[in-house]
C-alpha cells in the first residue's frame, strides 16, 4: 500500500488526480498541468513534497561522515547554508542527488528522494558502522514532518505577508541556498517552519519544513492567499524546462555526475566515495554526454526513445515533454561525446516515426533575473 503524506486529505478535497510515486500516493495534477506550470512561471504555486525524505544527521563526526559520502563539502559549509550534491557508489554512479543543510556545527538535515530514501538510509548506516562507529547518529523524521515547496516569482512576497524569519527579517531577505527558522503568525499562534531558499522548478521560491501538526494549516493558508496547488506533472515539466536531473532518468547508479554535466557539484580535492572514478573523469572526460534536444510542435519524446543520426542510433532520450513556457517539445538524453555538438541535427524515433530534432545547449529555460 502506498504511503500518504499528512496533506493527503487536502489533495482529495481539492479533487486532485492521485497517482503512485516513489511508494507514495501523490497528486499528479489539480487544475491541469499547463495552468499549474503557468502559475509557477508567472505568480506562485505550491507543491506537497512531503514524500521527500527528512534525514537528520548529528554527532561529533557528522561533518566528516558527510564529507565521505557526499560529492560536496559538508565541513566547509557554514551554519545556515545549504548545498546540492550527490551520494555516489564506489564506481561514481549516483545513488541519489540531494540538498543538505547545516543546522548547527554537528547537526545536518539531508533530503533524499522519496523512492531512494530507504536505500540512502541503509547505505549511510553501513558507512557509519564501517567508518564512523559511535560518532554519527541518523534520525529519519520523514513520517513526522511535512514539506511544502512555494515556487514562483511571487513566493517571497506572499510569505512576507504571512510572517517573518525568527531574526526579524522578511522571507524575501533569505539568500539562495540559505535557510532559517521562521514563524507564521498569520496562520496561527506558534506556527513555526524552517524556510530554505531552494526548489526544483528553475523558478525563484522557498521550501518550508514543519511538524505534521502545522502542515494542513500552512497549506490551506497559502492556497487561500493566492498560491495555486500544483502536482507532480507540473513539477516534472518545470524541472525539465530548467534541465534539472531526475533520478532514474538523467542520473542513476550507472551514471556519474560528470557524465550528467554536473561536474560543478563534485569536489576536485579530497577523498570520498567514488572520488577515484570521478576525478579521473574530470581529468580525462567521458564517453557519453547529456544533451538537450528541441523538436517542433507537441510530439514530445519519452524516456527510452532512440536518438539517431542518419539512421544510426547515437543515444537515448532520458526525459521529454512539451514545454508550455517555450511552446515547443524538449528532451534530454545521452549521446556519445563526439556527437554532442550544439546545433547538430538528429532524429528521434517516436513510436516508429522519425522526428527531426536539434541538439541544443542546456538549460532550456533560465528565469529572468530581477533588476
Amino acid at each position: 500500500m502506498d504511503l500518504k503524506t499528512v496533506l493527503h486529505p487536502n489533495h482529495l478535497a481539492l479533487g486532485a488526480r492521485m497517482v503512485p510515486f516513489g511508494g507514495w500516493d501523490m497528486p499528479v495534477q489539480y487544475s491541469g498541468i499547463l495552468a499549474e506550470v503557468k502559475a509557477v512561471r508567472t505568480a506562485v504555486g505550491i507543491f506537497d513534497v512531503s514524500h521527500m525524505g527528512r534525514l537528520y544527521i548529528h554527532g561529533p563526526q557528522a561533518a566528516d561522515f558527510l564529507d565521505w559520502v557526499l560529492t560536496g563539502s559538508a565541513s566547509g559549509l557554514r551554519v545556515g547554508r545549504a548545498r546540492y550534491c550527490f551520494i555516489c557508489n564506489p564506481s561514481g554512479g549516483v545513488i541519489d542527488d540531494t540538498i543538505f543543510y547545516r543546522l548547527a556545527p554537528d547537526r545536518f538535515l539531508l533530503i533524499p528522494n522519496a523512492g531512494n530514501r530507504a536505500d540512502v538510509v541503509a547505505w549511510f548506516q553501513s558507512q557509519v558502522d564501517q567508518n564512523f562507529p559511535g560518532g554519527v547518529t541518523l534520525d529519519d523524521r520523514t513520517m513526522e514532518t511535512g514539506l511544502i515547496a512555494v515556487q514562483g516569482p511571487d513566493s517571497a512576497p506572499l510569505l512576507d505577508r504571512l510572517g517573518q524569519l525568527d531574526d526579524g527579517r522578511p522571507f524575501s531577505d533569505l539568500l539562495p541556498f540559505n535557510h532559517a527558522d521562521a514563524h507564521l503568525p498569520a496562520i496561527g499562534p506558534g506556527v513555526t517552519v524552517t524556510a530554505a531558499h531552494t526548489g526544483y522548478t528553475g523558478e525563484d521560491g522557498l521550501e518550508l519544513a514543519m511538524p505534521n501538526s502545522a502542515a494542513p494549516a500552512v497549506w490551506e493558508t497559502l492556497r487561500e492567499s493566492g498560491a495555486v496547488p500544483c502536482g507532480l506533472g507540473a513539477r516534472d515539466v518545470l524541472r525539465l524546462e530548467a534541465s534539472l536531473p531526475l533520478h532514474g532518468h538523467e542520473i542513476d547508479p550507472s551514471i556519474t555526475p560528470v557524465e550528467a554535466g554536473l561536474r560543478r557539484f563534485v569536489r576536485t580535492e579530497g577523498e570520498f566515495v567514488g572520488s577515484d572514478v570521478l576525478h579521473r573523469q574530470l581529468r580525462e572526460g567521458t564517453e557519453r554526454k547529456l544533451v538537450g534536444l528541441t523538436l517542433p510542435g507537441r510530439s514530445a519524446p519519452r524516456a527510452g526513445y532512440a536518438i539517431l543520426d542518419h539512421g544510426d542510433e547515437i543515444g537515448r532520450v532520458t526525459s521529454g515533454s512539451y514545454s508550455p513556457t517555450l511552446d515547443t517539445s524538449i528532451a534530454m538524453g545521452y549521446v556519445l561525446t563526439e556527437d554532442a555538438q550544439a546545433g547538430r541535427p538528429v532524429q528521434v524515433d517516436i513510436r516508429g516515426r522519425l522526428a527531426d530534432a536539434e541538439i541544443v545547449s542546456l538549460p532550456f529555460y533560465l528565469r529572468p533575473r530581477s533588476s
